[in-house]
């Protein structure tokens, strides 16, 4: 991915992710986000077999709140272990409180 400018909308995610058992706090740079809200197992359906140009390895299920449809990415493979373990490494070199 090209590197995105940082706008008045931009938002950072933060996330806890496992790697080998060990649970790291991350922060993602995202568009705009319009809404936060949880989602109960049985709201959630796999992922659509969508014939199109969408690439739907990333999508982990579909979700549904009142009339609309949530894409739900499946973080594992947005952010892969090789990844995220060059972030724990980094963890450990950071000052206190950067991370």
């Amino acid at each position: 991915m090209t590197r995105t400018e940082k706008t008045a909308n931009t938002c950072v995610i933060i996330m806890e992710v496992t790697v080998d058992r060990e649970t790291t706090v991350l922060g993602v740079l995202a568009d705009p986000v319009q809404e936060v809200l949880d989602l109960e197992p049985g709201r959630i359906a796999p992922a659509p077999r969508i014939v199109t140009k969408v690439n739907t390895e990333f999508i982990r299920g579909m979700g549904k709140r009142d009339e609309r449809f949530i894409i739900i990415l499946d973080i594992d493979k947005v952010f892969p272990v090789d990844a995220l373990s060059l972030v724990q490494a980094a963890e450990g070199e950071m000052p206190a409180g950067i991370l």
